[in-house]
């Protein structure tokens, strides 16, 4: 045998060894195809993460460039999802978390600068590291009710499905207050234009894909329509301004170097400056809850889909991948992505075959190969785009089917936290509806004692969140 190929079989052999591949009933083939499949079935990251993010000016008026955006979201996911395979061993993939970057964009940047509210974002991942190496992290999630925390999803669902329709244009704010209904259809109350029949066409063929369970189906759909969208902006007659702040051109180059622009400019203490210190709690609690339980989740289900629980139901090296996620959390606040945390995605990976995290190190590769195709992914429109969040929202709308809505108790807090989300835009106050109301029945109905400490707190500040203006009268006065 040739001493090339015995030291290739001998390197193989290690890496089937540290991960574990064969002894997991995987092999490389497997570990790649399942790689690749939960790239492609998130890669629409690369494009949401810059709209949502993009799309949205800080309370100086100052927005985030695209292009750059759309690097550090890739940036990121390659390394904090090669960090997963190779410390977590779990073909878990990392990026950008969806709804997570909403409470970035709708929550914190309205009342700071960017850099002030990535900073928080840095915080919210160290508070989650320090919460795992103290082993308070279970204990807080105790602490809520798991209703409420699918309601929190739900409600987040509804939340991102709103922003796309918005986004789109599908739905409008009514122009000139006149005391009539909030928000329309349309521009004018009914459906004009090519921009909005791509979105229209969009979401009909994302829900088609999804319906036959096609891989990818979110990734098809934007390309797919982005090309189409390329088509019409070439021989229809429109206005550049219909299509947003993304025109479907063709660009000159595919190819272009990342711009690390973004890297960097995070302030760790800027938002104490900006915002009172019940606010400034609060949002960083709502981020650390939307990313808490969001991991958790994913973590389960992944594992459970491949096999890999024990047999007390346990996750394994569920310590370091939950230590990872965190640091996932502060590397995105670091680099302005927002905070990353674990895709549900990956179980496209599982259903191929992965095993192990050797598909996450797939996965990753992917993404750092992304970096280079920024010109691509800055040419989708948000009427492309926003179909998958639409699809994101009934995919986190799911979740609604596991409330106990016969309990009053608990369906009621559960209502108002998915209700309060979209009908005030703001993930903040549906949080805290719920929380509030949970505990004032469980006190009604005598129940007291079965409210945790911790939601107590909570429940509290969220009070004082909610009264901030007459507290603030009282005390001025």
């Amino acid at each position: 045998m040739p001493a090339a190929q015995a030291a290739a079989q001998t390197a193989a052999h290690a890496v089937d060894r540290y991960f574990r591949i064969s002894e997991r009933g995987s092999s490389f083939a497997r570990e790649v195809r399942g790689g690749f499949a939960t790239f492609f079935t998130m890669a629409y990251i690369l494009v949401l993460n810059p709209i949502i993010l993009g799309g949205v000016e800080d309370k100086f008026g100052t927005q985030l460039s695209g292009p750059q955006l759309v690097t550090v979201t890739a940036l990121v996911a390659a390394v904090m999802t090669a960090v997963m395979g190779l410390g977590g061993n779990l073909p878990l993939a990392l990026a950008a978390g969806l709804g997570l970057n909403a409470v970035v964009a709708f929550q914190l940047a309205p009342l700071m600068s960017w850099a002030d509210a990535m900073g928080l974002v840095v915080l919210e991942g160290i508070l989650i590291c320090v919460l795992v190496v103290t082993g308070l992290r279970e204990a807080v999630m105790n602490a809520i009710p798991q209703a409420l925390k699918q309601a929190i999803s739900v409600g987040i669902g509804l939340f991102i499905a709103f922003i796309g329709f918005i986004d789109a244009g599908f739905v409008t704010r009514v122009p000139g207050d006149t005391g009539t209904v909030p928000v329309q259809l349309g521009a004018t109350g009914r459906l004009a234009g090519w921009p909005v029949l791509v979105f229209c066409l969009g979401v009909l063929l994302t829900i088609a894909l999804m319906a036959r369970k096609m891989r990818g189906a979110i990734l098809i759909s934007i390309v797919t329509m982005t090309g189409v969208a390329i088509v019409i902006n070439e021989l229809a007659d429109i206005d550049p301004l219909s299509w947003g702040l993304t025109v479907p051109v063709i660009p000159d180059d595919v190819v272009a170097a990342p711009d690390f622009g973004l890297v960097g400019s995070f302030s760790l203490f800027g938002a104490f400056e900006q915002v009172g210190a019940v606010t400034l709690v609060l949002l960083v609690f709502t981020l650390l809850l939307s990313d808490f339980f969001d991991t958790m989740g994913t973590v389960v289900g992944v594992s459970s889909e491949a096999g890999l629980l024990d047999e007390k139901g346990r996750v394994p090296n569920i310590g370091r991948i939950l230590l990872i996620d965190g640091a996932a959390a502060v590397a995105g606040g670091a680099a302005s992505s927002s905070s990353n945390t674990s895709y549900i995605e990956s179980a496209a990976g599982v259903g191929e075959g992965a095993r192990t995290g050797f598909a996450s190190l797939v996965t990753g590769g992917l993404f750092a190969v992304a970096l280079f195709l920024t010109p691509l992914a800055t040419v989708v429109p948000a009427q492309a785009a926003a179909p998958a969040l639409v699809a994101v929202g009934f995919l986190l709308m799911a979740q609604v089917r596991h409330i106990d809505w016969e309990r009053y108790e608990i369906a009621i807090p559960a209502f108002l936290t998915v209700a309060v989300m979209p009908f005030t835009y703001s993930i903040t106050n549906g949080i805290g509806a719920g929380f509030l109301a949970y505990v004032v029945i469980k006190t009604v109905l005598g129940k007291a004692r079965e409210v945790h400490p911790l939601l107590w707190g909570a429940a509290a500040l969220f009070a004082v969140y909610f009264a901030i203006d007459p507290v603030e009268r009282l005390l001025g006065a």
